[in-house]
């Protein structure tokens, strides 16, 4: 069985024809997964539907306890890319006893060519694999919690080292 928890970023952001702003309306994470026709046993719960940028270290401290509260083992967790690695480390410093794969999208599932229905199977397969610890999957990649960051020019992760 997985946990995914939803707390937000570009993954699930849409498109708001009335103002133009990028806005949270739902989780999409079940019809990403009904889309991938998904067979694995999942629990989806929403901790929150927030832009990373406007994480503060409670929110952190939430998503922190959600992880700990579950009962399964191996944990998705959806995220804004733009401060993913920070609360990878709040995680990846805390739970040991876990698999926690932490996964984001720099185009929302809403909109055409998205990045959210790939990045999300890896992190389905990573989490399955992967020993207990806290990873970071974006494009193809898996990075441990304390050896990666965003390169904001790029639009990518990357190892630190």
């Amino acid at each position: 069985m997985i946990r995914i928890l939803v707390t937000g970023g570009t993954l699930d952001k849409e498109y708001n024809q009335l103002d133009g702003e990028l806005v949270f309306t739902k989780t999409h994470i079940a019809d990403i997964l009904t889309q991938a026709k998904c067979t694995a046993e999942v629990t989806i719960e929403t901790v929150m539907l927030k832009d990373s940028l406007h994480m503060v270290d409670a929110d952190r401290q939430s998503i922190l306890e959600s992880i700990r509260r579950c009962p399964e083992d191996k944990v998705i967790v959806t995220h804004g890319t733009d401060t993913m690695p920070e609360t990878a480390a709040v995680v990846g410093q805390a739970v040991t006893d876990k698999t926690v794969v932490f996964v984001g999208a720099m185009v929302p599932y809403s909109f055409v060519n998205s990045d959210a229905l790939f990045n999300l199977g890896c992190a389905f397969t990573a989490v399955q694999v992967l020993p207990r610890g806290s990873y970071i999957t974006m494009n193809g990649k898996v990075f441990q919690w304390d050896n990666v960051r965003k390169n904001r020019q790029k639009g990518e992760f990357e190892p630190l080292s």
